[in-house]
Formats: C-alpha cells, structure tokens, sequence
C-alpha cells in the first residue's frame, strides 16, 4: 500500500492529468452547486462590483476582470456579456483554470492556467482557495502534531512530525489542542492567494469561500468529499472533488486595505434583495409578482446565513480607494507586513 501526505493526494486527484477530478469534462457543476449556478443574480452583483473598481480606478483604458477557479467559465462568460455595453470594449476577461477551455466559451475571454501579471481591475476567486491542495497535520498521544498520511482507498495514518515552517504556521494560526485535534496547514493557500493578489497591479481582489477566523477553528478539521450533489468520504482517487474550509485570515496578503465579512452581508450591500414583493403586485401585474417572487427567492438562497450567504469574503484594496458598496461594510482594515 503507498501513503503519500494530503497535500500530494489531493494534487493528484484533483488535478492530476490522468483522471484528476477536476479534469472531467462535467466540470464543477457536475457535482454541487455554486452561487454561480444558484441564480444569475450572482453575475449581476459581481458586475455591479466591477463597475464600481472600474469608477475607482480612474476608468482605465483597460479594466481586467480575472476569474481564479473559473471552472466551466460560468461566471466569466456571464459577466464579458452583462458587462458588454457599460464597459464598450475596454474589458478584458479571464479564465483562470487548469482545465482545457470549455465550449460556447465567449471569444472575448482569455482562458489561461495562470492569473496574468499587471493586471488592473478585478479578480474575484469564487470556490478556489477550498480547493487548493493543503496538508493535514493530528496531534498525537504525545501531544506532537504529525502529518496525516492517506492511501489512494482514503486509509490514513499518522507520519513524519511537522517541518518547522508548518509548526510555525500552526502555532500562529491553529493553536495545539488536545490529542487527536487536526489541523489543515494553509501554508499552501497564503502563498497561493499572496501570488494572486501579488499579479494586480491595481485593483480589488476578493476571496469567496466556507472559511473560519482564528477563535473559531473546527478542532477536528473540515476535509470532506464531493461527488454528485452528495457529501461523501474524503477518498484521494479522483472520483470526488476534495475540499476543505479557508483560513481566511491567514491567507490576506499584508500590506492592503483588508475586510473579512460575509456573502449575505457583502450581496446586500451590492443590491441582492430576498425580500418578498408586494402582495398587491399579485392583483395588479399577476406575471410580474411570479418573477418578482422567483427572484427574491434565488436572492434569498444566495444570502441565507446557514447557505451560500453564509461563505466568507476576504476583499483586498491594491492601490486603488474602497468600492462604495463594500466601503460601508463594518471591519476594514489595513494588515501589517
């Protein structure tokens, strides 16, 4: 039997070239469901977000919109056409995915496996960070943590103590806590999200993803398994997507103006409303009320605080004032580096 620590498990069956999840050709909504598939709703906010980096920036002769994780292209294909007429041609769009790129796939956007240098504009990365590859550390009978280690059939066994820069990212971010306690090493997803937010050379980068702060860390860890709609065992044989919650304070890049707040608080704020429509409607404009209805209900799916509202945003101003929307939300701040 070969055991392999998590972090290479997880590339491997993620991404590997030879059956990696992530390489199927149903793509991400295949098997769960994303904002980005809950309602198009979703689009609309991220443009409304774009068009006011847009304003902050000066309207430059080139707004970038960059999708880290792009998946099938859902949300970058949306927005090259939501955003066609206000922006008149200065947008310039990516896909960032180390899938091939999909069909139907508007011309206009740029597919690339690497998020480009000197951009200006926007990148929003929805759903990726939970996907990048991290290894899994438990605390022994000893108290020390070990990495976790796992066969291609999920069997998993502890291994090797950690390596002194785990251990220091550990003690800073996920504290020691009894025998048994795991903890999932962002080392991977700092520097992951650090290199991104690095590529602007102006703009807002924002985060979306389950995520946890520090106070709040589940003790015995988040990794779990995805295939078809259904939670499943964390099983590194790329029949199922692996994935687990975000660190999200020890990914922000330092250095920035920073904001950690909720999907439920930050779509509010950019005009996503579940609020039912008036009863009257329904006497005065009977097809109007069915659409008002249907649409507060996607509205309220994408903002319920046990859901998808739930997901943090981690918001990052390079070189560049606060959008309005976002500049009202309660706990900016500037890291240090």
């Amino acid at each position: 039997m070969t055991w392999m620590r998590w972090r290479p498990a997880m590339e491997g069956a993620l991404y590997g070239a030879d059956g990696g999840f992530y390489r199927g050709p149903e793509g991400p909504a295949g098997h769960f469901r994303t904002s980005v598939h809950a309602s198009p709703q979703y689009a609309w906010a991220v443009g409304r977000l774009l068009l006011e980096v847009d304003a902050a920036l000066g309207h430059p002769q080139e707004i970038a919109l960059i999708d880290v994780g792009a998946g099938r292209g859902e949300l970058v294909g949306a927005l090259c056409d939501l955003m066609a007429e206000p922006l008149r041609g200065r947008l310039r769009a990516y896909g960032v995915e180390l899938a091939g790129r999909p069909p139907g796939l508007p011309a206009a956007v740029r597919w690339t496996e690497r998020v480009p240098q000197g951009a200006v504009g926007l990148l929003f990365a929805n759903e990726w960070l939970d996907n990048v590859p991290l290894d899994i550390a438990e605390y022994g009978e000893d108290g020390v943590p070990r990495y976790v280690e796992v066969s291609r059939s999920g069997r998993e066994r502890l291994g090797e103590p950690l390596s002194a820069a785990d251990a220091a990212w550990a003690q800073r971010w996920w504290p020691a806590g009894g025998p048994g306690t795991r903890v999932e090493l962002g080392g991977p997803r700092d520097a992951a999200w650090a290199a991104a937010v690095g590529a602007l050379e102006r703009g807002l980068a924002v985060a979306v993803d389950y995520a946890h702060l520090a106070g709040a860390r589940p003790p015995f860890g988040t990794l779990t398994g995805f295939r078809e709609g259904r939670e499943v065992a964390p099983v590194p044989d790329g029949s199922c997507d692996l994935t687990a919650h975000v660190a999200l304070d020890s990914a922000a890049a330092p250095a920035v103006h920073t904001l950690w707040t909720t999907q439920r608080a930050a779509l509010r704020a950019l005009g996503v409303d579940g609020s039912r429509p008036p009863l009257a409607l329904a006497s005065s404009d009977p097809v109007g009320y069915v659409r008002a209805l249907a649409a507060a209900g996607e509205a309220a799916e994408l903002t319920a605080s046990a859901g998808l509202g739930g997901f943090g945003w981690l918001a990052q101003a390079v070189r560049m004032p606060v959008p309005p929307s976002l500049a009202g939300l309660s706990g900016w701040q500037t890291l240090e580096a």
